[in-house]
């Protein structure tokens, strides 16, 4: 009796070396480092269970042993579960930091920036072709209801959800740059904020120029001038798709609601999507005389006060633009 239990105990003892060998060769397996060459990229769609996921590991070269994935997860219980998304694996990376990377969802994050001055189609078409969104979407949108900004996301995102996050934080920065305008400015609702923002958009691309194009354009307001604004015509002539043309003469005189050399006031609407500067610059417009600007050649533009003063800058520009015909 006392000779059997000794074989017991001592094929226990075996059993029980045996065991921890091969548990420490299988954790060994799970710290070792991987087969990848280089950094990888993998995608893991939504809804997909760990057997998927290693399946997936395993056909794309991640791990070499496709038991490897399970006997991870039963050595290492963690609550956490495997998240979808895209995830950059980087080179050699064992299964124990993809698993790692997998639970914290340290996805690869893509970026979307939408430039300001586009119209809505042009930003739709933005959101349609970038890379990673999926899901349909609206067709058509109202101008200076999309805020351009750079949006962060992740594949697989919608891109319904994304015009949303656009729409969303036009609605914040309209505002809060209403509720930061100067009281005195004579314009009676945000969407005239809007409207006066996307012209100071499109009349100029410098930054330091804008508080006093806005003053220009409020300055003629209160004196029941036309505004004139280039800008507002072609948008008239062409529409929201973001063709642009030389203006003629006959375009000048071609009256739309948002020809603003013959009619006064704001035009109908906005004729772009501005940026959170431009909406603040119609917010709060630079106090000036000025009643009139025109390009300079530079990229800026020469402001005058006077009529007299504004034909000459006038001259000047269409002396630089001759000089530079071919």
């Amino acid at each position: 009796m006392l000779r059997l239990l000794s074989i017991l105990l001592g094929a226990l003892v075996f059993t029980g070396a045996l065991l921890a060998f091969a548990l420490n060769w299988v954790q060994g397996e799970i710290d070792r480092p991987g087969p990848t060459q280089g950094a990888k990229v993998i995608y893991i769609p939504r809804g997909l269970g760990s057997d998927a996921i290693g399946q997936m590991l395993l056909e794309q070269g991640f791990i070499e042993k496709p038991w490897l994935l399970m006997a991870a997860t039963q050595l290492r219980r963690d609550p956490r579960a495997l998240r979808s998304g895209e995830y950059e694996i980087p080179a050699g990376a064992s299964l124990a930091a993809i698993l790692e990377q997998l639970r914290a969802g340290k996805t690869v994050v893509r970026r979307l920036t939408v430039p300001e001055g586009l119209t809505s189609a042009q930003i739709l078409d933005l959101i349609r072709t970038a890379d990673g969104l999926e899901g349909g979407m609206a067709d058509s949108l109202p101008e200076g209801t999309l805020l351009p900004e750079t949006y962060h996301y992740q594949r697989g995102d919608r891109r319904a959800e994304m015009v949303k996050r656009l729409q969303t934080a036009m609605q914040a920065a309209l505002s809060e740059a209403w509720n930061s305008r100067n009281l005195s400015v004579p314009l009676r609702t945000p969407e005239e904020l809007l409207v006066l923002a996307s012209m100071i958009e499109k009349e100029t691309g410098v930054a330091a120029e804008r508080e006093r194009i806005s003053g220009v354009f409020i300055n003629r307001l209160r004196k029941g001038m036309k505004l004139q604004s280039d800008p507002t015509v072609l948008y008239g002539v062409v529409g929201g798709g973001g063709a642009t043309k030389t203006l003629t003469r006959a375009d000048l005189d071609t009256d739309t609601p948002w020809n603003t050399y013959t009619r006064a006031g704001l035009p109908a609407g906005p004729i772009t999507n501005p940026g959170r500067a431009a909406l603040m610059a119609a917010a709060k417009p630079m106090v000036t005389e000025d009643l009139y600007f025109v390009a300079d050649g530079t990229g800026g533009h020469a402001f005058a006060k006077t009529l007299d003063e504004h034909n000459r800058n006038v001259a000047k520009w269409r002396q630089i633009e001759k000089s530079r015909k071919p």
